[in-house]
């Protein structure tokens, strides 16, 4: 068998090493150290099966695909990390991000989609956890040591490395160079992660009568108070017999749920949180920017009519169009109070394998000095996760919530140096830890709300969730 020269070569290039000994003298010269991200194309492997075999227990990582766009991208390890708590932690993540940029030299092809260095960032709910232990901070943002990303079924490599007075180019260059050919081994694998069905376990049923209560006691408020609606979520605590298979998980989620974005974050001290989201926040693309009202849901018919039937009265229903319309209207202020100018597309449907939405995208050019992390600060959370008036909302949700909510139904993604990013909202997602999970589902209160239909949707949820994990 002939096999095709490894596109990789470039590393072995002279070029690379003169250009990163260049770097260095400078390094020795200023007395600093210098971050250089080289981006090349390498042969195609599937970014999953890099996460899989690359990422070491005690390194922080991200995976996020979108199938419907060709998508898929793996991060792995920190060259630059900050993790903080607090009101301000847009604001320092801009000012982390600005400041990283301004330390890093790129070398090899920059123009195609996922060269560079981007970085990759998640948020909890709360600027601040009240459950002391949760293993996640509210705010992490990375610049990855490897990234692996797909994109037009073209595959592009980007390392990041730290270049000092102290390092060695020579030995730098192996270690890489190693790496790489390890990484481009993985195309002889097959894509398809095998999965196996999800064994037993012993579910703890979630509390219906404690759910349908705060949903009894929420209406109240609604019709006594300007609340005008509350998003309660729900968990569901399960114990698997052995540890969760975390990338055999991110595979069934990645067949079952095509039409979602699937997603996965680690701390880097054995958690991690996954899901498949059907809610984008915000993508950016050359100042382009669209995000979506994603609110008003009912199931999808067993049969073609029933489907039908079901999204009918999902598109007359005045209820969900009232949901709907709070969601419209905050996201379009909010970018309003930024000086954007929201333009709204024509509302639809969004159907997904086992629940459907109302879904009306909106679009607006940023201009340059409009960093993403502030249009991120703008619209999180949306009604869609909290509810309106959403401050009122959230200090609701700490009172009839009595779990924490931590990176569920708050934003994670990535932005890349010239303000391109995708940012999505992390439902229908779960934190695993070794042999236990925890699963998160919400559903939206509003008048006319019926406590039975509520949970039965929070349930339809959290049971799609469960199917995925292994």
């Amino acid at each position: 068998m002939t096999v095709s020269p490894c596109r990789s070569n470039l590393f072995v290039h002279k070029d690379l090493y003169q250009f990163l000994v260049a770097v260095q003298e400078k390094c020795v010269k200023n007395n600093c150290r210098q971050i250089v991200s080289i981006s090349q194309e390498i042969d195609l492997v599937d970014p999953l099966l890099v996460l899989d075999q690359l990422t070491q227990a005690n390194e922080i990582n991200f995976y996020f695909e979108d199938k419907g766009k060709g998508e898929a991208i793996a991060a792995i390890d920190a060259v630059a990390k900050l993790q903080i708590d607090g009101v301000d932690r847009f604001t320092q993540g801009e000012h982390f991000i600005k400041s990283c940029l301004k330390n890093i030299i790129n070398f090899g092809n920059t123009s195609q989609g996922f060269s560079g260095p981007h970085f990759f960032c998640y948020f909890s709910f709360f600027d601040k956890n009240a459950q002391v232990d949760y293993p996640f901070p509210s705010a992490t943002i990375f610049l990855p040591r490897w990234q692996v990303a797909v994109k037009n079924q073209r595959c592009i490599l980007v390392t990041n490395i730290i270049i000092n007075e102290s390092v060695s180019v020579q030995r730098l260059l192996e270690n890489v160079q190693n790496k790489i050919e390890f990484i481009q081994s993985l195309k002889y694998y097959s894509a398809n992660i095998d999965c196996f069905p999800a064994k037993l376990y012993n579910k703890s049923v979630t509390n219906a009568t404690g759910f349908k209560r705060s949903v009894v006691s929420v209406l109240e408020k609604i019709r006594s108070s300007h609340l005008s609606k509350i998003v309660l979520a729900d968990i569901l605590d399960v114990k698997s017999s052995n540890h969760f298979d975390l990338v055999k998980s991110l595979n069934n989620l990645r067949r079952i749920h095509p039409n979602c974005y699937i997603f996965s974050t680690s701390n880097g001290k054995g958690q991690n949180f996954i899901g498949a989201s059907p809610e984008r926040l915000i993508s950016i693309n050359n100042q382009q920017l669209i995000t979506d009202a994603l609110a008003g849901s009912a199931p999808r018919g067993k049969t073609p009519a029933e489907d039908a039937a079901n999204a009918n009265r999902l598109l007359n229903s005045e209820k969900e169009k009232h949901e709907h319309s709070l969601v419209l209207d905050f996201i379009t202020q909010r970018l309003c109070q930024l000086g954007l100018l929201p333009q709204i597309l024509a509302p639809r449907l969004r159907q997904l394998s086992n629940i459907q939405h109302l879904w009306t995208p909106i679009s607006a050019i940023v201009p340059a000095n409009i960093h993403p992390l502030k249009i991120v600060a703008q619209l999180h959370p949306t009604p869609a996760v909290a509810g309106a008036a959403r401050d009122v909302a959230c200090a609701e949700i700490r009172r009839y919530e009595s779990f924490e909510r931590g990176l569920y139904a708050a934003p994670l993604g990535w932005i890349d140096s010239q303000g391109n990013c995708e940012f999505i909202v992390g439902i229908r997602s779960a934190l695993i830890d070794g042999d236990r999970a925890r699963l998160y589902a919400g559903a939206g209160i509003v008048a006319g709300s019926d406590p039975d239909k509520e949970f039965a949707e929070v349930q339809l949820k959290l049971q799609a969730l469960l199917k995925a994990l292994v």
